[in-house]
């Protein structure tokens, strides 16, 4: 229920509100698109410091949110609970990716250095842009570097480093 590895959980979302008065919640989704948070029958809620399993019964998009209606969650005070929740599928849920293609949690954590070997930092999170995702590596300052072929040049998950052909002095 709650005892798996935290490593093993990757996050989808959050609680952000209540819809209505029947026990639905209001969701910000991290999923591209955002109702693709729907396509998992287990949603693992952090209640507290431990994860708990809840079954998604009900679910659509909504404007630019998803509502769900969530198994054991009957009425608005048990969905006003769940407000601020994160909302995390475990890693076997998800699909492999193809190769040459990541997730950005397996990339977050992972060391920063040039193909001269110099290191830069650690990604700290990445950001969608229009025209691609961008690496935020934290170091000893903030690098903003993208995550295109042209400049990431190796990606080792085992090894914990991503190599990039990047000035250091940018």
């Amino acid at each position: 229920m709650g005892n798996a590895d935290p490593d093993s959980y990757v996050l989808l979302g959050r609680v952000s509100g209540l819809y209505g008065v029947g026990g639905w919640v209001k969701v910000f989704s991290h999923t591209q698109p955002r109702e693709n948070i729907l396509n998992y029958s287990s949603w693992y809620l952090r209640e507290g410091d431990r994860w708990v399993r809840h079954s998604l019964l009900k679910g659509r998009r909504h404007g630019k949110a998803v509502v769900a209606f969530l198994e054991g969650c009957d009425d608005r005070d048990e969905a006003r609970a769940l407000i601020g929740a994160d909302i995390a599928i475990t890693r076997e849920q998800l699909p492999r990716p193809e190769p040459g293609e990541y997730y950005w949690s397996d990339l977050i954590g992972l060391e920063v250095k040039t193909v001269g070997g110099k290191p830069l930092g650690r990604v700290d999170h990445l950001m969608e842009t229009g025209a691609n995702d961008v690496l935020v590596v934290a170091g000893e300052r903030e690098r903003l570097i993208p995550f295109v072929d042209e400049v990431v040049t190796g990606v080792d998950l085992e090894g914990g480093c991503l190599t990039v052909d990047w000035d250091p002095e940018f």
